[in-house]
């Protein structure tokens, strides 16, 4: 969450997650059986790589992945699973991207709308927020005394990384959504481990929040993320450095 440390952000989102393992093993098969859907050899499909590579990282059991690429393949009985996107804006403001998997749209469009409804929100039209954010590779490295913070930064650049952040115990890289396989591979040669990584939607700009707003408007990012059709949500918000989430 902007506002706080990029690795107090991954151990909250990971602890969480940890309590919701089940529907978090939905929703990591449902990814993979849309990428499938392109190719399944994930030698060849990008997309079906970075799902099986984001599955495993969660410890997504290798059975659950070859039923979810074979559902894809038509091999097992299965439901059509869409990719569709959803914008609007949260209490105070904050502008929320939600991306969801689903077999329903309607099911899935009414159950978005009654959370933003619920929470104080406006869900929008395509675009509506979409032009706050931009899309990028972002690879998150845990600070370890194996790593030489500038060699890390030199090598990330000269391979292709649009930028270099420091933030408490973890290196941002960026890359362009174009470049990011091409730096993953540079990185993972030179032997780095990540933390987390994938193309995501990065704020632009911030919306500041006090403790009370923040307190109403992770309760609704939660009750977004426990959606069984959500796969991802980003926002805009600034939260204070004392706020726990």
């Amino acid at each position: 969450m902007a506002g706080h440390s990029k690795w107090h952000n991954i151990q909250e989102r990971k602890g969480k997650m940890d309590k919701k393992r089940g529907k978090l093993f939905t929703k990591l098969g449902n990814e993979i059986t849309m990428a499938a859907k392109a190719g399944t050899d994930p030698e060849i499909n990008a997309s079906l790589r970075e799902a099986i590579n984001k599955a495993k990282s969660f410890n997504l059991p290798n059975d659950n992945i070859e039923r979810a690429i074979k559902k894809a393949a038509g091999n097992l009985a299965g439901v059509n699973f869409e990719n569709i996107t959803y914008e609007g804006y949260g209490t105070n403001g904050v502008a929320v991207i939600v991306k969801a998997y689903t077999d329903n749209k309607n099911r899935t469009a009414g159950s978005i709308r009654h959370l933003f409804d619920k929470f104080g929100g406006n869900l929008g039209t395509s675009g509506s927020v979409k032009f706050m954010f931009d899309r990028k590779g972002q690879f998150i490295v845990e600070k370890t005394d194996n790593i030489d913070e500038d060699e890390l930064m030199m090598f990330a650049i000269e391979n292709d990384a649009e930028d270099f952040k420091v933030e408490d115990n973890v290196y941002e890289i960026i890359s362009s959504p174009e470049d990011y396989l091409k730096v993953k591979k540079a990185l993972e040669d030179y032997g780095i481990k990540f933390l987390e990584e994938g193309i995501v939607e990065i704020p632009t700009t911030l919306t500041k929040l006090s403790l009370e707003q923040s307190e109403k408007l992770s309760k609704f990012l939660d009750a977004l993320e426990d959606d069984d059709d959500v796969d991802d949500v980003y926002h805009n918000a600034d939260f204070p450095e004392d706020f726990k989430g």
